[in-house]
């Protein structure tokens, strides 16, 4: 049976939780394989929505396995709430598994997340404030507390005095910021290590015997590919790899072992923070993209910014994740217009580029380059199948499709979790 990865091909809300819900009930493990509280997943089932920040969107599937994988960095507070308020609404939790490998956010880590995007002021990146950055360069500077570190007193004590060492001198001398207290920061976490002691698991075991006795597993990514820390607009990127290779680092299972990699791209096009984004509309039809879309960020409140399918960006998260699949999110916001641009290429510096330019400099001076096609206005959120869908909403899709080099197999014309057409099978 497949290994699939599911991971945005934009700049992230796409509507990874909707896909990832709808494989839910067909695969036996949802894994998160890297981020942490910064990404969000809006999730409708029947008349009730919920809003997931940390946990695997399969949580919500009864038959499912929900996995928080080692490349993801985890604020214990926030994983507690997020399970306490899926309790009081019914939903069984205790089948989550998370990795004893995964980084811990700590409090110090939100206190310089917070203090630094300040300071950097007009040059901020437009950061969370959640710590998730921070957190992923301790880990890289080798002084991150781990999951299995709150079951050592002793070593959790050493490694949370080590990096209090220079992030006291940083918050002191540079931020005029209080020092914090190693031992306040010990008895914080201590306090959690109960609390999730239940779920903790050696999770790359799990999954790889697991793959062996023929059980479907689905990687979900946090962010977009654009987001990407190597493959993304950077640096206005977040601080991991939610491309396809960090779903094989963050849960510690083999690329040979995934057999589809599917992309999840909206019909237009968003993204939240600061940053490049040649497509973006400052009009009427960019608030009406907004405000028909629901555009505002799930996990942080803010307004996403809007714009026209960018087929540049699509064929570039195609080539660095080696796409299989599309599913297209969202059709039905774009019920009403009479004619949709669609951006095929950028000019820059005068000369027409088609595949997303290496260069920083050449990206942010990127202008989109359209073709026009026919919109529709008849109400798609009934449609069943393909056939089902007005002419040009059809002819709309396929010429996404050619631009973006997959097949596009799912196509989403609601928010409801029913709300999608199915054109080929992921599981197949």
């Amino acid at each position: 049976m497949p290994a699939l990865v599911l991971l945005g091909a934009q700049w992230g809300d796409e509507g990874k939780g909707k896909a990832t819900d709808l494989l839910g009930g067909s695969v036996d493990y949802v894994v998160r394989y890297q981020g942490g509280n910064n990404a969000g997943h809006t999730v409708v089932v029947g008349d009730q929505k919920y809003a997931l920040h940390l946990l695997p969107s399969g949580i919500l599937s009864p038959g499912c396995t929900p996995v928080i994988g080692n490349g993801v960095v985890v604020d214990p507070a926030v994983l507690l709430s997020e399970l306490s308020g899926l309790n009081e609404r019914g939903v069984d939790t205790s089948k989550l598994l998370l990795s004893g490998n995964a980084h811990l956010i700590t409090p110090y880590n939100i206190t310089v997340d917070k203090v630094t995007e300040r300071f950097l002021g007009k040059r901020k990146i437009g950061t969370t404030g959640r710590g998730i950055g921070p957190t992923y360069a301790d880990k890289i500077n080798r002084v991150g507390i781990r999951v299995q570190d709150l079951y050592d007193e002793s070593i959790l004590t050493q490694k949370v005095e080590a990096a209090l060492d220079v992030k006291n001198q940083l918050l002191t001398k540079l931020y005029n910021r209080r020092a914090i207290e190693a031992g306040q920061v010990v008895e914080e976490l201590l306090g959690y290590a109960d609390q999730i002691k239940g779920y903790v698991a050696d999770t790359t075991l799990i999954l790889n015997n697991a793959l062996d006795e023929d059980k479907v597993v689905l990687f979900e990514g946090g962010q977009g590919t654009l987001l990407d820390i190597d493959h993304g607009t950077y640096p206005f990127v977040t601080s991991s790899n939610p491309t396809a290779g960090g779903a094989c680092t963050g849960t510690g299972v083999g690329p040979t072992k995934i057999s589809r990699v599917i992309g999840i791209l909206k019909a237009y096009t968003t993204r939240v923070g600061a940053g490049p984004f040649p497509t973006e509309l400052f009009d009427e039809d960019g608030e009406a993209l907004r405000r028909i879309g629901g555009e505002r960020g799930v996990t942080t409140g803010r307004d996403r910014r809007c714009g026209w399918f960018d087929a540049v960006i699509a064929r570039y998260a195609t080539r660095v994740n080696g796409l299989t699949d599309f599913f297209l999110t969202k059709l039905d916001v774009l019920t009403g217009w009479e004619q949709i641009p669609v951006c095929v290429a950028y000019e820059i510096d005068g000369k027409r580029v088609e595949e997303l330019p290496y260069s920083q400099s050449d990206f942010h001076h990127a202008k989109p380059i359209y073709e026009t096609l026919p919109g529709w206005s008849e109400d798609i959120t009934k449609a069943k199948s393909f056939s089902d869908l007005p002419k040009n909403a059809q002819n709309y899709v396929k010429a996404l499709e050619e631009m973006s080099g997959a097949q596009i197999s799912a196509i989403g014309v609601g928010p409801g979790r029913d709300e999608t057409i199915e054109i080929n099978s992921f599981l197949s």
